[in-house]
This record gives C-alpha cells, sequence and structure tokens, in this order.
C-alpha cells in the first residue's frame, strides 16, 4: 500500500488566505460613490469601474469592505494610494 502526502496549498498574493494583510476602505461622508468607484478602478488590479461602484455600495450599506488583501508590501502600498485619493481607511489589518 502506497501512502501520500498532501502538502498544504500556498496561495499568491490577494487571495487572503495564509494571514494575509487586508486594505479596509471605510464608509464615510465625504466621498461619492463614484470616486470611491474611480480610487478603487485606479488603483487595485482587476477592478473596473462598475466593479468599484458595487465594492462602494457595499461600504455605504455595511460601513466597509475589505478591497485587497496580500503581503504587507503590496498592501501599504494601495493602502498609500487609496488614502492619497482621501479615501477612509481602517488601519492594515493581519488576517
Amino acid at each position: 500500500m502506497t501512502n501520500t502526502a498532501t502538502l498544504p496549498s500556498v496561495a499568491g498574493p490577494g487571495t487572503g488566505l495564509g494571514g494575509a494583510w487586508r486594505v479596509i476602505v471605510l464608509n464615510d461622508d465625504h466621498n461619492t460613490f463614484d470616486s470611491v468607484a474611480i480610487a478603487l478602478s485606479k488603483t487595485l488590479p482587476g477592478v473596473s469601474h462598475p466593479q468599484g461602484l458595487t465594492i462602494a455600495d457595499q461600504i455605504h450599506n455595511t460601513g466597509q469592505s475589505i478591497v485587497w488583501s496580500g503581503h504587507l508590501e503590496l498592501a501599504e502600498h494601495y493602502w498609500d494610494l487609496l488614502n492619497g485619493f482621501g479615501l477612509t481607511l481602517a488601519p492594515l489589518e493581519k488576517g
């Protein structure tokens, strides 16, 4: 009989697995849905303006949204860029 060892899967950046750092956008009273969507679509890979609007709606309705997760260096980079757009952000959080 042969025993097979299963190795744990390793996730890449942005998957939210393996203790990735989270970039969280918070609801506020000064950013419009469109300005949030623009900031997200110009900053985060793979996020279109329509997807940004969907995320903005989630932020509005729930108070926050995890918009990206992955390695610390990229999380800091995206956090800084979104902050530069004037979005209200939670401190980086390790997941």
